[in-house]
């Protein structure tokens, strides 16, 4: 099969014939070209017909225009390369005029440009000629000055001609406008503001990552607040389903004993109900119960309980507060337990403004009269005498304490 392009084996650019291949060799020094059965790309948009040859003029043309359909020619475009066509004249060359008078002319050649820019333009995927002109045009300034003036040039319809100039402005053209240093300098304020911009886009990036990780947190905090309230409320049906169960579980085995009862009184041959004569002796146990009421711990106990239980009720609205009264009961309780001789732990000043607000505002004054502490005369502290330090009824208070601080269903029900 007959090659369609020649490629260049140093820089791997695709060439359509030997003219661009000659001109490529001038401008780069590269002379290891090789016919290759791949085309040169060429793809015309189809909302305004230019071609493109490369992937990079697309993408460029898409950017500056919008247009993001190409229609595929390579095929019908592509043409076999023609290996014996001639030459150009090489540089320097005079023609004679058609007067004969032997005249020298100008010879119009291709203007001499950046190599190693015009290299990596043509890795890019522009064409020679394109790459030849921006070149050119935009004085060999940066790679940066050419692209720009390809995008604002693109349009135009010789873009992809080789540009002609007079040889004598050629080697005006050779002298070299920036000096080894300059060129250095130049690069190096290139790759810093490369750098400056990418640096820029990573702390843009990073920004959008932390907004979105945030807003990721805080949908995450919220799903686990609704599934611990659900929870909660889950854990509250239940409780009361089951206390329901309990109940009716008790009803029937209360009717159970009944019915067992009056079966056995049937077989018996008595009366189906007691007589009323005999139900007076029911009350003997509850005297009894009431006898056995006054044991001192499980009464302190309970008085603690319903007074936590009160100033929980009360105060609905605030669990904060009642919180921070339980935790500061439990403060002074532990106190007092740890060094019971200690007379700054047993003696409480009521008019303190934090004890009023954290404690005595929420009456948590009557629990601390039941672990002892008494108002003395002048009702201005609560004192617990030494030697009414009672250590199991404090840790008693202490374990009351602890249980409405932990438990969160504490004066629910």
């Amino acid at each position: 099969m007959a090659g369609l392009s020649l490629r260049c084996g140093d820089c791997g650019v695709q060439l359509r014939s030997v003219e661009e291949a000659q001109a490529h060799a001038e401008a780069t020094s590269h002379t290891n070209f090789a016919e290759s059965d791949e085309a040169v790309l060429n793809l015309i948009c189809a909302g305004c017909g230019k071609p493109c040859r490369s992937q990079t003029e697309v993408d460029l043309h898409t950017k500056r225009t919008g247009h993001a359909e190409f229609t595929d020619k390579t095929m019908e475009a592509a043409k076999p390369i023609d290996l014996e066509a001639p030459l150009k004249p090489v540089s320097g060359a005079m023609d004679v005029d058609a007067s004969g008078s032997g005249e020298s002319q100008a010879e119009m050649v291709g203007p001499e440009v950046n190599k190693e820019m015009l290299a990596d333009l043509q890795s890019m995927g522009f064409s020679m000629g394109r790459a030849t002109r921006a070149l050119h045009f935009s004085g060999n300034s940066t790679i940066e000055g050419v692209i720009n003036w390809l995008s604002e040039h693109q349009e135009d319809p010789d873009i992809d001609e080789m540009p002609m100039v007079p040889a004598t402005s050629n080697a005006k053209a050779n002298k070299p406008s920036l000096t080894p240093e300059e060129k250095k300098i130049k690069a190096q304020e290139l790759r810093e503001r490369a750098r400056k911009k990418k640096e820029e886009e990573e702390k843009r990036m990073e920004r959008e990552r932390e907004k979105e990780r945030i807003r990721i947190g805080k949908e995450l905090l919220e799903a686990k607040r609704m599934e611990e309230v659900n929870e909660r409320k889950r854990i509250i049906e239940l409780r009361r389903l089951e206390k329901e169960e309990e109940r009716r579980a008790r009803e029937k085995i209360l009717q159970k004993l009944e019915e067992d009862k009056a079966e056995r009184r049937r077989k018996l041959g008595l009366p189906a109900e007691v007589p009323s004569a005999s139900k007076p002796s029911a009350a003997p146990p509850v005297e009894e119960k009431k006898s056995a009421l006054p044991v001192r711990p499980a009464t302190k106990a309970e008085q603690m309980r319903d007074c936590l239980r009160n100033i929980k009720q009360q105060n609905k609205e605030e669990d904060a507060k009642v919180k921070r009264a339980f935790q500061t009961l439990l403060t002074y309780i532990g106190n007092v337990v740890k060094s019971p001789e200690e007379d700054k732990f047993r003696n409480i000043r009521l008019s303190n403004a934090t004890f009023q607000e954290r404690v005595g505002n929420l009456g948590g004054i009557q629990f601390l009269e039941l672990c002892g502490f008494e108002k003395l005369e002048d009702n201005e502290f609560l004192f617990l005498a030494r030697n009414k330090v009672d250590k199991a009824i404090l840790n008693t208070a202490g374990a009351e304490l602890n249980s409405a601080i932990t438990n969160p269903f504490f004066g629910v029900l």
